[in-house]
């Protein structure tokens, strides 16, 4: 069989983890117990158009947005159950009010926006301010990648100061080390993960910056269009961007053991400094739970 490559993401007082056919999420409960349960992927997310480069990339893409919104509201929800309504089986919770489908495609058109009109818009608004006195199509594209990647690190570096974030990039870590032992054969035990980088080259991460660096050469090639085909060719072209930088990351990791993976790989895993804490034993344990299960 087809090597396999796990991934997952950190949510509220928990993890993530995208297997073959399910997601798994497991969770702290407000008791100290580990909930674990599965979110199921639709046939969209591991239909053939999967197999195909650069398409895969972007329903990669969607499902991501997709699944971690329904494992953040479900976290949350089983994170903040008072220990008084919980029972002693860790599996068992109350039912709370579930995420419809409409509600996790409202949160995602929301994000999309916001996250278009920042890092998107308003490089791109900053660069052409410029236009009176920068007349070369590829400086104006260069000066809005660095506004776009100044705008990334600058929101990731305020965020981390907040002390709930800081707890879901210790379990961002916690995921990254957890499957890096799973990588390298290793017994799943918190003193055997505790041991392994908290930086990973598959990290979502590593896929932001990738996408920064590859806009500035896809936006270079269009040269400097009107206005209204500037603000169009930033939002229509964003599935090109997004395959070609997932394809990159793929490429990269499959050869993370030369000397061009490992250069290659660097900046994103610099990067993840920003977005990874190291966890605590407790952390790592939900960890284990979510690729267990």
């Amino acid at each position: 069989m087809k090597q396999f490559y796990y991934g997952g993401q950190a949510v509220i007082e928990g993890v993530l983890i995208r297997g073959r056919q399910t997601a798994s999420l497991a969770v702290r409960r407000s008791d100290g117990l580990i909930w674990t349960g599965s979110l199921p992927l639709t046939s969209l997310y591991n239909a053939k158009l999967r197999q195909i480069p650069v398409i895969r990339g972007v329903i990669v893409l969607i499902e991501t947005m997709f699944l971690g919104i329904q494992a953040l509201h479900r976290s949350a929800e089983i994170s903040m159950i008072p220990p008084e309504k919980l029972t002693s089986d860790s599996q068992e919770l109350p039912r709370g009010e579930k995420m419809n489908r409409g509600a996790i495609i409202g949160s995602m058109v929301i994000s999309i926006g916001l996250g278009v009109g920042i890092f998107l818009l308003l490089p791109l608004f900053g660069a052409r301010s410029l236009d009176s006195v920068i007349d070369h199509s590829v400086l104006t594209n260069a000066i809005e990648g660095v506004l776009r990647l100044g705008l990334l690190i600058g929101y990731i570096w305020a965020i981390g100061h907040m002390e709930d974030i800081r707890r879901v990039f210790a379990y961002h870590g916690a995921e990254h080390m957890t499957i890096h032992a799973y990588e390298h054969g290793v017994s799943l035990e918190p003193d055997n993960i505790a041991k392994f980088p908290k930086a990973h080259s598959r990290c979502g991460t590593a896929f932001l910056l990738t996408v920064v660096v590859v806009s500035i050469f896809v936006f270079t090639a269009l040269g400097r269009p009107e206005m209204m085909v500037a603000i169009a060719s930033r939002i229509l072209l964003i599935p090109v961007i997004a395959g070609i930088s997932y394809e990159f990351l793929r490429f990269t990791a499959a050869y993370s053991q030369h000397l061009f993976g490992r250069i290659a790989a660097t900046p994103g895993l610099a990067l993840q400094s920003l977005t990874t804490r190291y966890p605590d034993y407790e952390q790592i344990e939900v960890a284990i739970a979510a690729l267990k299960h």
